[in-house]
């Protein structure tokens, strides 16, 4: 077996073409996902989920007849699989996001899958629709392996720390938009709709997304938000005094510019025990969020 670094170094300047790239490779199949699948609270319907390989968007339905969109960065492929088993696929290497929309639709029309999609990229300030996207044509096989793997050692420690709850609380799962891998915990109380905007991204939206009272944490390649690979929580509502919460976790922050507390990944993967690290972490932002807005903790937690 090709033995990697369980938690590889993973700088934003050395892949930052090829992350923006996938970003909208991704959303590309993230809309069909959202145009093929019943809405479930919180849009949990329309996110992908880390596998061995890469990320999945499983069991879209067309007509009745589910099929599967991976994209994987092992073999470096993307591969759309149908219930009735067949399949069709195309090498994911460096192209423009215009070639893989028009691959991608291809082979959807090859399987007899029509769907129409909102061609504008979700969340990215000045994109333009993927049609028409000639800039962006970025893809290191190294670091998207690296991405991957990084994805893999995240989505493990935070099913590990979701484990830990027993109220209502959303897989770990990869947001396209955001290009983020997340998990969430409710309280159980309904919460006011988001005032702010978010580019390309109507308010009834975020609405459905932030309708009831959450702590979140996450992952970040660095695409978005701190800028460099980071860990990041916040709680929405914000309780008061949230912010001021002194930390344990070393190099742990929090960042009024985005409203969350920050854990550079950095932080993590030179840990002594970055599994350690990165769930000290989660679980004192968590209980900081929860002791501040009165959560029932005795009833939500396993063994509080």
């Amino acid at each position: 077996m090709n033995e990697k670094p369980p938690w590889p170094d993973l700088p934003l300047a050395a892949w930052s073409d090829t992350c923006e790239t996938l970003h909208r490779w991704t959303q590309v199949a993230g809309k069909t996902r959202l145009a093929l699948t019943p809405l479930i609270n919180h849009w949990w319907n329309v996110t992908f989920l880390v596998s061995a390989r890469g990320l999945v968007a499983p069991a879209n339905c067309y007509d009745r007849h589910p099929f599967d969109i991976v994209f994987d960065f092992v073999d470096h492929e993307l591969r759309i699989t149908a219930s009735d088993g067949r399949s069709e696929s195309f090498a994911l290497r460096p192209m423009t996001v215009a070639d893989f929309y028009a691959a991608f639709m291809a082979r959807l029309h090859r399987l007899g899958i029509e769907v129409q999609i909102w061609t504008m990229p979700s969340e990215i300030e000045n994109a333009v629709p993927f049609e028409a996207d000639r800039a962006h044509a970025q893809y290191d096989r190294d670091y998207v392996e690296r991405f991957h793997q990084a994805l893999l050692q995240s989505a493990r420690v935070m099913n590990d720390f979701r484990s830990r709850f027993v109220g209502k609380a959303s897989p770990v799962h990869f947001f396209w938009g955001s290009f983020d891998l997340a998990v969430t915990r409710f309280s159980g109380r309904t919460a006011p709709p988001p005032k702010g905007t978010t580019p390309n991204v109507a308010s009834w939206v975020m609405a459905e997304a932030y309708s009831h009272e959450v702590s979140s944490c996450g992952f970040w390649p660095g695409n978005g938000g701190y800028g460099r690979a980071a860990f990041y929580v916040y709680a929405y509502p914000e309780p008061a005094g949230y912010g001021a919460t002194p930390l344990q976790t070393p190099e742990a922050f929090y960042d009024k510019t985005v409203g969350q507390f920050i854990l550079p990944y950095d932080a993590v993967r030179q840990a002594g025990d970055p599994d350690a690290r990165l769930l000290g972490f989660l679980q004192e932002t968590y209980a900081a969020a929860a002791d501040l807005a009165n959560w029932d903790r005795a009833a939500l937690e396993r063994g509080h």
